[in-house]
């Protein structure tokens, strides 16, 4: 029985964590370089978030405490949170926008100096209205939104298995 459930363990969990958040971020940068999908603030928002919660995910993994590990993998969760909401802003309110210039998400990337440290994956090179694309019929804002909740699920059942 315990051979059978050697794939519920946190380790597990957050492995796939790290994996599905770079993924995502590897798949964004690919769908704006190599199909002309340029992001707006709010998409490489979404890609900051990813990559923190790829990040944690590794850190929890590189911990041997359990209680650690427990926090570390609920703070994931807090951010696919986080994420959930950025990506339904996007959709809603900023798609909608004729310009999303200035707006939270721009000012804290500026804030935080990546269109500085990494260009090539944070500069926004579109508006909000102009990002707004579909891929295979569903928004793309929608594909970011669903990985935010798959991750966060992962990272909620790490929370519970550690």
């Amino acid at each position: 029985m315990a051979a059978s459930r050697s794939w519920d363990r946190p380790s597990t969990w957050l492995g796939f964590v790290a994996l599905a958040s770079f993924g995502g971020v590897g798949l964004a940068l690919l769908s704006q370089y190599r199909f002309d999908m340029p992001p707006c603030p709010w998409c490489t928002l979404q890609r900051l978030i990813f990559l923190v919660i790829g990040a944690v995910a590794l850190l929890a993994l590189a911990l041997r405490r359990a209680g650690a590990r427990r926090a570390l993998a609920a703070v994931g969760l807090l951010l696919s949170l986080s994420g959930v909401a950025a990506a339904l802003w996007q959709h809603f309110v900023a798609a909608a926008s004729d310009s999303c210039a200035l707006t939270f998400a721009d000012r804290l990337m500026q804030g935080l100096g990546l269109y500085d440290v990494a260009p090539s994956v944070f500069v926004p090179m579109a508006s909000c209205a102009d990002a707004a694309v579909d891929l295979l019929g569903v928004p793309y804002a929608f594909w970011s939104l669903a990985l935010f909740v798959i991750v966060g699920a992962a990272c909620a059942r790490a929370v519970q298995r550690s």
